[in-house]
């Protein structure tokens, strides 16, 4: 039997994220000076609800895509650029100097491994 939770629950985080970086677009808007308060509140506020559980995700390009889009719909906007100012993902994430999500999601998944292949060797009988 097939189960698509995981799907589901990546699209639920995803929503939340999305609801979140709104809610804070809506309140920083991109004239004031606050590049650097609107990154530390989308890595406290947005970033765990969306990375969380995220380690045992089987990350499909589709899911990707959506992830990478809903984090520069924020980022390009706290830089202060709209669509038509042509900058690249690349070159907003080296404007404001951060690691995409995509990174960070890698990056939990490379840890958890880790963790369970440890964990697993210490429990294996010798």
């Amino acid at each position: 039997m097939i189960s698509y939770e995981k799907e589901l629950d990546i699209d639920n985080k995803l929503q939340n994220c999305f609801k979140i970086t709104g809610i804070l677009n809506n309140v920083f808007r991109p004239q004031n000076p606050l590049k650097k308060t609107g990154i530390k509140l989308y890595n406290t506020l947005a970033l765990p609800v969306l990375l969380y559980g995220s380690e045992t995700w089987t990350t499909k390009a589709r899911d990707a895509r959506r992830i990478t889009a809903g984090e520069m719909k924020y980022m390009r906007r706290t830089a202060g650029y709209t669509r038509k100012d042509y900058k690249t993902n690349t070159q907003i994430t080296k404007e404001l100097k951060i690691t995409p999500i995509l990174d960070k999601l890698l990056e939990y998944k490379r840890n958890w491994i880790t963790y369970l292949l440890t964990y697993s060797m210490e429990q294996s009988p010798s």
